[in-house]
């Protein structure tokens, strides 16, 4: 089933910056070859259950190396036969309104 994921994790007692911990993440992000977009407060995935699954397990396990406390919150949208969505959504949304809007769309 293909899925958008939409995570942000974040370590406790790391300071007010976990910038150095969100990079780390991005890099795990792109190397699963999944698409994907960073934004202010969390990282949207698109891919197959398993896949995002295993993504957002492996930034948990990179985090909680070095990390004693680390916060995830996670949002879910499924939809069966359904690829691409990380960039149709938004673009259905601007089709309605007759302009671009302001999003994380090609950066």
């Amino acid at each position: 089933m293909a899925v958008l994921l939409e995570f942000s994790m974040t370590p406790l007692g790391e300071g007010e910056s976990v910038s150095q911990y969100v990079a780390r993440s991005l890099d795990i992000i792109e190397a699963s070859g999944l698409d994907y977009r960073l934004h202010a407060m969390g990282t949207v995935i698109e891919g197959e259950w398993d896949e995002v699954f295993d993504v957002v397990r492996r930034c948990h396990e990179a985090m909680s190396a070095d990390c004693d406390r680390v916060t995830c919150s996670i949002k879910i949208d499924s939809r069966k036969g359904a690829t691409g969505r990380l960039t149709s959504k938004v673009k259905s949304v601007e089709q309605k309104l007759g302009r671009t809007l302001k999003s994380t769309e090609g950066s």
